[in-house]
This record gives structure tokens, C-alpha cells and sequence, in this order.
């Protein structure tokens, strides 16, 4: 039924036909604003870094290997007596299996070894320093022995416990070369996965002439690739697999779909991290929130995060909203706890841009700087998340090269099937060069 017009009538413009048709209530009718314009930076860092392609499988290994000589050291099992200023000791037992570093034969003997007494780890001063002088084997379930000779000025007695951390080695002369000994690569794992998404119209929408955007196909496609980026994003962070990256490869393709088809997975660097991540020690690279509450705690962190220097001097960290949030407040006045406790403020940086097209600010540190980036895919359950990466030591594992499937309906279907595919995943290696952590 036509709706009819009301005559003789005050119109105000506020109904009938003259309200609901006839006034144009947009002021920019082919604009439309967008949330979160820059949503992947780490998908873009990585990419940026370097993308492997070519590869023969989907499921790949890639080789490490860490430098002994960054900490060799072995622990006492025994509680010999005291040795007098150059005396040499009986044969004492040392504890198999905490050796770090360094294998325990033969190879020891010549080395010189600071002592430092702390069931934990060494610590605190030295109590002394010794010649290892001879490694006998013991048979059986006993530990081995050594025999070592006073190097320092007064005497020394070592205790179970104790750490013997290695300085160097000092050979006798006219001797021949010591005994040698070598370690091998190791080996983690990964593999891509295949991320698809489609997008749809039917034939009566696609040739429609619309306000806001013009042609509905032309929005979608850059909606689903956004989506497909984002998607691509957490799963390279938060991904999971059956077997980790260090479980080998069985089972690490048993996963099917309903239909029994299998579905592989890419592990995330933050679910390693969060699976294989230290939380302790020198070697700690995961951080809860009490890890890094006082400004005495954070210096402590820092030195551990940067112990692996990059050239730069500067490590890129993603950050989440709440944990950008916590260091614009330190020294604000607003929940501020190491202004009030160590009477500390956090030197942040302006927001700047950087040359790959997102947004970050400077945090220095006694130990080096972090670029701050904000991260949209930290919202949520890892929004006071901080993943600090060691850019070479992760890279963009492509099978196959990503594609935009136009047109993929049914020849008889009216309407318009498109879709974003591609089979790729993160391949991480040196875990220990990341790290992870949570702010208060």
C-alpha cells in the first residue's frame, strides 16, 4: 500500500517519506573508517627478515648449536680434607651429570678452575683456585675422581657442593697435546600450516550500487585479507603443535580433521617460550610480573635478556596494550610503584614510526634499548605481555606462496567465491635468544 502524503500539515522533516528516503544523512557516503589500520607487526618483522621458500617439505628441522665455552663448569660430590698453598689433594669424587659446557674425562685435566661454594649455582667469592691434575674413571654407579693442586696462597677446602667453574687451562712443559673432546648440532622442529579464507556474494550483490563502499566485493576482499593477516599473526605467536619444536617428528602430524585429512600446525614463538622457557638462573628468559616489579629487578632481567648482545644494541619487543600502559605510567604519579620505591623513572621515548610502517617508542635500559611496539594480537589474555626477539634467530617458513583464489564457485552457482590461501609458519631456533615477559 503506497504511503500517503500528509497535506495541510507543519512538516518538519522528521517523518513520512521525507524523513525515511528523501534526506541524505551521509556526509562522506564512500568513506568508511576502519579499526586497527596496523594489525600485524610481528608478522611483518618476520616476514621482513627473512622469508624461506622453495622448501621440500611442510615439516621442517632446523640446526643449532650454543658455544660451550659460555659457561663450563662441574660440581664436587665429596668433602675432601683442606689442601695446603701448592699441595695437591687425595682423589675426590665430583658429581656426574652437572658438568655444563664441557665433558668430564680426561679432556679436565690442565684445567684451572675458580671454586665457588653454593649448592645452586656458583655464587658469592671465590674460595679459591686448583689445577685438575688427574680424572680417574670409577666403575660402577660412583662418580669419578679428580685430583687437583692448591693454586692459591693459602689453603683450600673444597666441600660437596662446591662449583668448579673452569678459567683456562695451563699445561705442563714438554708435554704433549692434552686429551680433546667435541660437542654435535642440535636440532628443533616446525612445520607450516594452511590458512584459508574465503569470502562470498551473490550475483545480484555484486552488481548492486551501494553507499559507505561502492561495490560490496571490493570491501570484502580487503576485510578477509586483513583477517587473513591477523590470523597469520597469532598463530605464528600463540600456534601450538603435538610435539613442540623439540619432540621430533612423531605424531606431529596425527591431528585430522573430521574427515581424517591431516592438519598440520605451526608452533608460536610465545607457546614456546611459555612450553620450553627458563624461569630461572642465568639462562631465564620468562618473566612473570613479580620477576620485574622494582627497578632493582627489572636491571636484573634486562642483563639476562640482553646477555646475548645484538649488534644494534637494541631489541625489537612486541608489546601488548597494558604492558605499553605500564611504562608510560612509572613516574607518572599513577600507579607508579617504582617511582615511590626506588625513586626510579622509565625513560620512554616519543611514538615514532618505523621504516616497516608501524608504530613503537624507545625503553632504555642499563644493558640496552627495547623498541616498544604496540601489538593488537597481545589484546586480551596477553594484553600486559612483552615478547622480546632476537630477529636472528626466527624467519618466515613459506611451503607454498601465498595465493588469492578468485572465482573458485561452481560454474552453475550466481554469485562471486573468492579466497586467501596459504601454507606457512615461524621457524624459531635459540630459544634462549627470546624472551618472554609480564608486566605487574
Amino acid at each position: 500500500m503506497a504511503t500517503t502524503a500528509v497535506t495541510g500539515a507543519k512538516n518538519l522533516g522528521s517523518t513520512g517519506v521525507l524523513y525515511t528516503d528523501r534526506r541524505d544523512f551521509y556526509i562522506r557516503p564512500n568513506v568508511v573508517k576502519e579499526l586497527w589500520t596496523d594489525v600485524t607487526p610481528f608478522l611483518t618483522v618476520v616476514a621482513n627478515q627473512g622469508t624461506i621458500t622453495g622448501m621440500a617439505d611442510p615439516t621442517f628441522k632446523m640446526f643449532e648449536h650454543r658455544n660451550p665455552w659460555q659457561k663450563q663448569q662441574f660440581q664436587m660430590n665429596s668433602n675432601p680434607d683442606a689442601v695446603a698453598s701448592g699441595a695437591e689433594s687425595a682423589a675426590s669424587a665430583i658429581e656426574e651429570g652437572t658438568e655444563s659446557g664441557i665433558q668430564l674425562g680426561q679432556n679436565i685435566v690442565g684445567m684451572v678452575c675458580d671454586v665457588f661454594a653454593d649448592s645452586s649455582g656458583p655464587s658469592g667469592a671465590s674460595k679459591g683456585q686448583v689445577l685438575i691434575t688427574e680424572y680417574a674413571v670409577v666403575s660402577g654407579d660412583d662418580n669419578d675422581t679428580i685430583k687437583y693442586k692448591n693454586l692459591t696462597s693459602t689453603s683450600i677446602n673444597l666441600a660437596d657442593t662446591d662449583w668448579l667453574v673452569i678459567v683456562g687451562n695451563a699445561q705442563g712443559e714438554g708435554t704433549n697435546s692434552p686429551t680433546a673432546w667435541s660437542d654435535d648440532l642440535s636440532v628443533v622442529y616446525n612445520s607450516t600450516q594452511i590458512f584459508k579464507t574465503p569470502l562470498e556474494i551473490t550475483g545480484t550483490l555484486l552488481e548492486a550500487s551501494l553507499r559507505g563502499e561502492s561495490k560490496e566485493l571490493a570491501r570484502l576482499r580487503d576485510q578477509k585479507s586483513a583477517e587473513h593477516k591477523i590470523q597469520k599473526e597469532r598463530a605464528f605467536l600463540f600456534g601450538s603443535n603435538p610435539k613442540g619444536i623439540s619432540g621430533g617428528f612423531a605424531n606431529i602430524e596425527d591431528i585430522t580433521d573430521a574427515s581424517g585429512n591431516t592438519v598440520r600446525t605451526t608452533m608460536g614463538i610465545v607457546s614456546a617460550l611459555n612450553q620450553y622457557g627458563t624461569t630461572s638462573g642465568d639462562a631465564q628468559n620468562k618473566f612473570a610480573d613479580s620477576d620485574i616489579n622494582t627497578y632493582a629487578k627489572f636491571v636484573d632481567a634486562m642483563e639476562k635478556v640482553f646477555q646475548y648482545i645484538p649488534t644494534s644494541g637494541v631489541k625489537r619487543c612486541f608489546a601488548g596494550p597494558g604492558a605499553m600502559g605500564y611504562w608510560s605510567k612509572q613516574g607518572s604519579g599513577v600507579n607508579d610503584s617504582w617511582t615511590k620505591t626506588d625513586g626510579w623513572t622509565a625513560n620512554l621515548g616519543d611514538m615514532k614510526r618505523d621504516t616497516l610502517g608501524f608504530n613503537y617508542r624507545l625503553l632504555e635500559t642499563p644493558h640496552g634499548v627495547l623498541q616498544l611496539i604496540p601489538t593488537p594480537a597481545f589484546r586480551g589474555p596477553y594484553n600486559k605481555h612483552m615478547l622480546v626477539v632476537d630477529e636472528e634467530n626466527m624467519f618466515h617458513a613459506q611451503y607454498r606462496k601465498p595465493q588469492f583464489q578468485a572465482s573458485i564457485q561452481a560454474n552453475d552457482y550466481d554469485g562471486v567465491k573468492d579466497q586467501y590461501m596459504s601454507d606457512e609458519g615461524i621457524g624459531v631456533s635459540l630459544l634462549e635468544s627470546h624472551a618472554l615477559m609480564v608486566t605487574p
